[in-house]
């Protein structure tokens, strides 16, 4: 059972950069790619809608479970 973040094909989709959507998450470049490369341990729920707000999309977007 994983949990995989898509958060990379999010950007791409977007054609925004790390260095930008960090800036206007809120959140270090490193934790966006922490985040970006699945080596996360947890996401806060108000970086997850910061990422949705300014990815215009939902979290299932992001995030996708998989057995």
């Amino acid at each position: 059972m994983d949990i995989i973040v898509n958060l990379d094909v999010m950007m791409a989709k977007r054609k925004i950069s790390s260095g930008e959507l960090a800036e206007r998450v809120g959140i270090t470049p490193a934790n966006l790619s922490i985040l970006k490369n699945g080596k996360a341990k947890a996401i806060r729920f108000s970086t997850l809608m910061a990422l949705c707000r300014e990815l215009q999309c939902q979290p299932g977007d992001i995030l996708e479970y998989k057995e």
